[in-house]
């Protein structure tokens, strides 16, 4: 089994980043990819779960054995594989969401991708006893996925709410506003009204990186 990969990282896409290790290029799906973008030059270690299955074999990547321990956590939830949990890192902050198991949040826990209140219920039966220490380890790594959390939408909230909230969160990242509007003229044909502020995010982030 590989548990970690040290790299450069070769090409990012909306889910995966192609890390290449000593020349053989490892497709490594991964929360916010695009916020590595950055650290294309540099040599990075992730920490690798990696999934085998009958008609796949799949690698999930993260900034720290904490969200690696999160993320497998999270997957011995009934209802949640790997890429409910991938999507689960990918829509909230990783300390936010265990904050919100130890909190029974289920409000939060519901707004996640794929999380219905059974599966939230669920999640904090099953976790919340089990989460102890991660919080203040998750917050104190940081690293490699880091980028602001994603606010979260509610589903049909569309191109209106959903892009000020995302366009916000791009800012924070640096995008200037012209970059920003000039994205949303790409993409807005290209959304619907069921689009989150995640995958809003993904699609201008496409656009801004094709220039």
């Amino acid at each position: 089994m590989i548990d970690f990969l040290r790299g450069t990282v070769a090409h990012v896409e909306a889910d995966y980043v192609v890390l290449d290790v000593q020349g053989v290029g490892y497709r490594v799906f991964c929360p916010n990819p695009y916020a590595i973008q950055a650290k294309q030059a540099d040599t990075v270690t992730v920490y690798i779960h990696h999934h085998v299955r009958e008609d796949a074999i799949l690698l999930f990547g993260f900034a720290s054995r904490e969200e690696q321990t999160l993320f497998r956590r999270l997957m011995d939830v009934s209802g949640i594989g790997p890429k409910v949990g991938l999507g689960i890192l990918s829509g909230g902050s990783p300390e936010a969401v265990v904050a919100a198991i130890q909190q029974e949040d289920i409000g939060f826990l519901t707004k996640l991708p794929g999380i219905g209140k059974k599966t939230a219920q669920r999640m904090i039966l099953d976790l919340k006893d089990k989460l102890a220490g991660l919080p203040a380890a998750l917050s104190s790594g940081g690293g490699l996925f880091d980028a602001p959390m994603l606010p979260l939408a509610m589903p049909g909230s569309g191109g209106g709410t959903a892009w000020r909230e995302a366009k916000e969160a791009l800012a924070a990242l640096g995008y200037k506003e012209v970059e920003l509007d000039g994205a949303w003229q790409a993409i807005k044909e290209k959304t619907s009204s069921d689009d989150s502020v995640d995958v809003l995010m993904k699609k201008a982030l496409q656009a801004l990186f094709k220039g």
